[in-house]
């Protein structure tokens, strides 16, 4: 590709690329660097993205596929992902392109130009090995089908740049290889099979953190200046967490896609599709059920300002206000009585729902603001009541 000396020769550029035939506007792209296997050298075992991009930066995506092209490698526009090996001819073109631009690269401005930079400095002054460097298109939010794409779909669940439950993370589990995790690198567990004498022999075997097709959440993402993870083993990649999160330790964990939407206290379990609302605090022990255990398939989110006692059980969706007492379970099948004057005060707080006679499923009550869940001590009957406590969190914690 020429050097394009101006913003309005470059803007034309795209135009140009972008009106022509076999040109297809991405959902997202990246350039990312792979981990090979250590035994089967064609296995890709982790991607690593500097940077992602979501319905964003078509700009950017019109000059990668077009360097691309001309470097020989076209984008194949008619599948779900597209995966191109990174070459010098490629990232010499985009510099030439991105030229109007190259003075503004830094900081939080042109990041997609800044990777560029930087990977060709690197690979002019270090190498690289024969497709360590990929460009990765996904053009349809399909299930997944490549560890690249997999992991781009991760990162963008993890950096906020897509709502939770809101992309297809469909056969992520089958994409993924199930590798020995070492100080953040992955390893092949037939690799560690097949030299497992030598190793321990020589004393060179490795010290394994888990074994797990994901890898966590730190080991990729920089979290808010006021989000704190006290154990990196709590949060697993492809969560997300909103700024002002803590996550102690202990009993408490978040699995992918799953995670908080504002600030909030973890200290029990956000399962896989579990929503944490800002300002609620999950407490030590407590569970959320996703949607693989007991939920019949329908995610919960949890409200606003909701605390969920320690060891309790949350099966069914929580509005905004609720509390659920230690030790309980909140299930879909679970009866609650709820008194009348109880029951109108409940009805009050949301207007519209019809609630009537005495005993409800937790089905029935899914979903509903200012719900005071307790089992009585006297009668061991659960019951629900209309919530009379303010959740609030220590502001100095978060």
């Amino acid at each position: 590709m020429e050097m394009i000396e101006t913003a309005d020769a470059f803007k034309a550029k795209v135009a140009d690329i972008q009106n022509g035939e076999g040109y297809k506007a991405p959902v997202a792209f990246g350039i990312c660097r792979v981990d090979f296997g250590q035994l089967n050298t064609d296995k890709i075992l982790q991607a690593t993205y500097p940077v992602v991009n979501w319905n964003e930066n078509f700009g950017s995506a019109a000059i990668f596929m077009e360097a691309l092209g001309e470097s020989g490698c076209p984008v194949d526009i008619n599948g779900d992902e597209a995966i191109c090996k990174v070459t010098l001819p490629f990232l010499e073109s985009c510099l030439n392109a991105f030229t109007p631009y190259a003075d503004e690269a830094y900081g939080d401005a042109h990041k997609n130009i800044q990777v560029i930079s930087a990977l060709y400095n690197q690979i002019k002054e270090s190498g690289m090995r024969d497709g360590e460097f990929r460009v990765v298109f996904i053009f349809n939010d399909a299930p997944c089908q490549s560890v690249e794409a997999t992991y781009l779909k991760l990162y963008a669940m993890s950096l906020g740049k897509v709502a939770l439950r809101s992309i297809n993370l469909g056969g992520a589990f089958g994409a993924l290889p199930n590798v020995a995790w070492s100080d953040g690198q992955p390893i092949e567990l037939d690799w560690l099979r097949e030299n497992e004498i030598e190793l321990k022999f020589s004393g060179q075997y490795p010290h394994i953190d888990f074994v797990d097709k994901f890898p966590r959440f730190l080991q990729h993402i920089i979290p808010a200046d006021n989000t704190r993870i006290l154990e990196t083993s709590k949060v697993r990649f492809g969560a997300q967490l909103h700024a002002g999160t803590t996550v102690m330790p202990g009993a408490s964990y978040i699995n992918f896609n799953a995670g908080t939407t504002g600030v909030s206290m973890v200290e029990g379990r956000i399962s896989s599709s579990a929503v944490v609302g800002d300002g609620s605090d999950v407490g030590g022990g407590a569970s959320i059920l996703g949607v693989l255990s007991g939920t019949d398939g329908n995610p919960i989110s949890i409200g606003k300002n909701c605390l969920l006692g320690a060891n309790s059980v949350c099966g069914i969706p929580l509005g905004d206000a609720c509390i659920i007492d230690a030790g309980i379970a909140i299930l879909e099948g679970t009866k609650f009585l709820i008194e009348y004057e109880e029951l109108e005060k409940i009805k009050a707080a949301n207007p519209g729902v019809e609630l009537e006679g005495d005993w409800f499923k937790g089905k029935d009550l899914a979903g509903l603001n200012g719900i005071h869940y307790r089992q009585d001590s006297f009668t061991g009957e659960m019951v629900a009541l209309r919530s009379r406590r303010e959740v609030k969190l220590n502001a100095d914690l978060h």
